[in-house]
């Protein structure tokens, strides 16, 4: 996983990170595949400072914190982009351009379904450290957390490719 983020609020945000996961196989089926976006809480000013300028940030690109699930295809003005291509997911949104490799069965998901289920949280997530692997169960904890998930922004972001 890679990150990078810029302007004015990066000092405040920390490390900011991406990381997909799939759901299980329910009845042959698969769910759409997921991405979470995730501070670590290292803000120059620390976590809880971090928190705010996140609910800031989501505002000014037209998600709402704890709000509804919002489909980018019928709300464009959100700018946030994602590119699936090549056993990578590329990311693009203001404050965060992430590009994280996915697996072989998230990215057909990702290609079948035409969407991937984004969730970007508040809460930093400490154990979400970039580069080091994320067992099942610790990402289980955090995207299962009903704090994380009430205070996230939620949206539906379609799948782009390169050859269209």
């Amino acid at each position: 996983m890679t990150s990078t983020n810029t302007a004015s609020h990066a000092p405040l945000l920390g490390t900011l990170s991406v990381i997909p996961w799939t759901s299980d196989p329910s009845e042959g089926e698969r769910d759409a595949p997921f991405l979470l976006a995730y501070s670590l809480g290292d803000g120059r000013e620390g976590a809880e400072a971090g928190e705010e300028t996140m609910r800031t940030v989501l505002s000014e690109i037209g998600l709402k914190p704890g709000g509804d699930i919002v489909d980018v295809v019928k709300k464009p003005s959100v700018a946030i982009t994602l590119l699936v291509e090549a056993g990578r997911a590329v990311l693009t949104m203001p404050y965060l351009n992430a590009q994280c490799p996915v697996p072989p069965e998230w990215e057909q998901d990702a290609r079948e379904s035409g969407q991937v289920y984004f969730i970007v949280a508040t809460k930093p997530w400490t154990d979400g450290t970039p580069g080091v692997p994320v067992t099942e169960e610790k990402l289980r904890a955090f995207v299962g957390d009903d704090t994380m998930l009430a205070t996230a922004a939620h949206c539906l972001l379609p799948v782009r490719s390169l050859t269209g």
